[in-house]
């Protein structure tokens, strides 16, 4: 059998379109490896005609997963794991655009650094700027307040209170963070394995952060690799992020299932990790702006 080193990993939901240019993007930059991968793409029950366009390619080491229900993000992938083969495993959103040396880049890195349990590259939205969750801290009650009350955006350059968004961290120059995003997520096979990869208590948003936090309990590091970067226009089966929204092929329901699983995350992550490392009374202020951050996302969706 022929050995694989890169299994790349794509949950489609609808986004047929979004994915005829990820594909079309990655042919060229799987033909400048060195190294043998194959692309492992999970449908979500899409009824936009995305099997239809799956069943066209004729790709070497391409596998096509059909589910016939939308299974959620963590679930979907773990069920495409069980027949990825590679040493490093590349969970890949179907909205994102990578460049050629891309894939090269990071395997390579990874093969250097044996402590790196997982990495990203730079994720830019499409008007150029950062997409902050490539490059977060976890989202600690202080960190959170930071973040949402906007002390964070006031003083940019300081530990204290942009430990969320990590802004005084170089975006030039490779380092550790506490976590990336599912969107570009390189795993060493042997790092994610033992942990059972993605809690499937998550059904949209939240595993990423999840997995990257069991990953540096069990000591491994999570690296932000700015060498190289991939193109993500972000929310585009949600329909719920402003610079897609346009773009986004979302009905109205998904865009409330999205914006309501955005902030369930919070309360399931919040509970698994910090519940018991904090006063109670600290906890129910956190569990109300929660839901007051619900209500908010609710109310601007049209």
């Amino acid at each position: 059998m022929e050995k694989i080193d890169l299994s790349i990993i794509i949950v489609n939901y609808n986004t047929r379109d979004f994915l005829k240019k990820c594909l079309e993007s990655l042919q060229p930059a799987i033909k400048k490896t060195s190294f043998k991968a194959e692309v492992i793409i999970i449908d979500n029950g899409s009824i936009d005609g995305s099997l239809q366009f799956l069943n066209s390619l004729s790709w070497p080491n391409l596998k096509v997963i059909v589910s016939k229900k939308n299974l959620g993000f963590a679930k979907a992938n773990n069920l495409a794991l069980k027949k990825a083969q590679g040493r490093y495993i590349l969970f890949l959103n179907p909205d994102t655009i990578v460049q050629k040396d891309s894939l090269a880049i990071m395997v390579k890195f990874m093969d250097k650094e044996p402590k790196v349990g997982a990495a990203t590259c730079r994720v830019e939205l499409t008007n150029g700027q950062l997409d902050q969750a490539c490059h977060r801290g976890f989202p600690t009650a202080w960190n959170a307040f930071c973040y949402f009350s906007g002390l964070e955006k006031l003083f940019p350059k300081s530990k204290i209170f942009a430990s969320y968004s990590l802004t005084f961290l170089p975006l030039d120059k490779i380092h550790e963070i506490d976590a990336g995003a599912g969107a570009f997520l390189i795993v060493r096979r042997e790092a994610g394995e033992p942990l059972g990869w993605f809690d499937e208590d998550y059904f949209w948003y939240g595993e990423d952060l999840d997995f990257c936090y069991r990953l540096k309990q069990k000591g491994w590091q999570v690296m932000f690799v700015p060498t190289t970067k991939i193109i993500h226009w972000k929310g585009a089966a949600s329909g719920i992020k402003k610079h897609s929204q346009k773009v986004s092929p979302a009905s109205k329901e998904t865009k409330i299932k999205a914006a309501k699983a955005s902030v369930k995350v919070m309360r399931i992550f919040f509970n698994k990790h910090y519940k018991d490392k904090y006063p109670r009374f600290i906890y129910w202020l956190v569990m109300l702006g929660i839901k007051l951050l619900e209500k908010i996302r609710l109310s601007r969706i049209k």
